[in-house]
């Protein structure tokens, strides 16, 4: 059998390295050999069965301490790790895992902390609280920490255990030849600890689901889709990890009169055939109370007048938005024979010169026939 290489120089560090450098070396070499990832060269699995071997003796303190006294014969019984627990190859294959598929482990001799779960709250709000602020109170379910066992799941007086099948790692590991796998621990789901005497109010959980209150202040100017964050106002945290957030989603009712677009509003003002003709002065709705506006004479339907300022002064803007109002020329309806008769005698006085009081119906004709003709 032929004589085996160094363990520092298969892993191509020096003797005085530290456990950070030879991890990092070893993963870079199984990385680069593993026979997955070179199914075309016969020789990576023995690369890869030679750096996980040099691995595992230099990562154990008390292997490494007989190595380097009584080189590959002091570690030659016994040597090798195989089934479950433990740290070792596992733990560093599982990095290399967590590298390549965006994971990561969990154990590492303590316990798994997670930071709460952030939370969203759907809220309809009126286009003028929008507009001027308003502030409510909402009441939401949350998970929150246990306040009998701050977290732990433990009952007072008592700790979490380290967990008897995986040593306190989070994860155990199998290996069948060369290849090991690690997954998360079935007893501690990870964790590291087990709850011998479980909390009585959480029963083991370390939270306990609440309905909370919260005051919540809309600031003026909001508009479909802000958010608004309510920091350490989400669920709790997994043993003792931080509170998540609470963001409140606005959303805007629908308005009888305004339809909104940005700072903006706009508004559909129906004017009766006299003011459109002949000009005049309306009353125009706004979010502040009345205003009133000029109707120029010879109106026609669609035409758009801005009413400055009158809108709406957005969240991170300086100033307000304008209201844009749509007239619209009304047709009357319900005539009475007097109001008929007169009518028609406007229009027999109009159809003399239809082109110079009708120019658009004139147009129209003109184009009409030339599509015909």
């Amino acid at each position: 059998m032929a004589t085996k290489r160094d363990y520092y120089e298969i892993l191509g560090v020096n003797k005085d390295a530290s456990e950070e450098e030879i991890k990092k070396s070893y993963r870079k070499l199984a990385m680069k050999h593993h026979p997955d990832r070179n199914p075309d060269n016969p020789n990576a699995e023995e690369h890869f069965k030679e750096a996980k071997e040099a691995y595992e003796m230099l990562s154990d303190d008390q292997k490494r301490a007989a190595y380097d006294q009584y080189g590959h014969a002091g570690v030659e019984q016994g040597g090798g790790a195989g089934g479950f627990g433990g740290a070792g190859f596992g733990d560093a294959f599982g990095d290399i895992f967590g590298d390549i598929f965006g994971g990561g482990r969990a154990g590492g001799q303590r316990n798994n902390v997670y930071r709460g779960a952030d939370l969203r709250y759907n809220m309809e709000i009126s286009l003028e609280d929008a507009a001027k602020g308003t502030e409510s109170k909402i009441r939401i379910p949350v998970q929150s920490t246990c306040e009998t066992c701050k977290g732990s799941g433990a009952r007072p007086g008592t700790q979490p255990v380290t967990c008897t099948t995986c040593a306190g790692h989070g994860q155990v590991r199998m290996q069948q030849g060369f290849f090991s796998v690690q997954q998360t621990c079935p007893k501690c789901h990870g964790n590291g600890k087990m709850v011998k005497e479980p909390c009585p109010t959480c029963n083991g959980a370390g939270r306990t689901k609440q309905n909370k209150t919260l005051s919540v202040k809309i600031p003026a100017g909001v508009d479909e889709g802000d958010r608004i964050r309510l920091s350490g106002e989400g669920e709790g945290g997994v043993n003792g990890g931080p509170t998540g957030d609470l963001y409140v989603v606005i959303h805007l009712k629908e308005h009888n009169i305004f339809q909104r677009e940005g700072g903006n509003l706009h508004c559909e003002m129906p004017i009766s055939f006299s003011t459109a003709a002949l000009g005049g002065e309306i009353e125009v709705p706004t979010l502040g109370g009345s205003a009133k506006m000029k109707i120029p004479a010879e109106t026609q339907t669609g035409g758009v007048f801005r009413l400055r300022g009158k809108g709406i002064k957005p969240l991170r803007q300086s100033e307000s938005g304008d209201l844009m109002v749509h007239v619209v020329v009304e047709t009357p309806v319900k005539l009475t024979e007097k109001q008929k008769d007169l009518l028609r005698e406007f229009e027999t006085s109009t159809q003399a010169d239809s082109g110079k009081h009708s120019p658009k119906n004139k147009s129209w004709v003109d184009k009409a026939k030339d599509f015909f003709g």
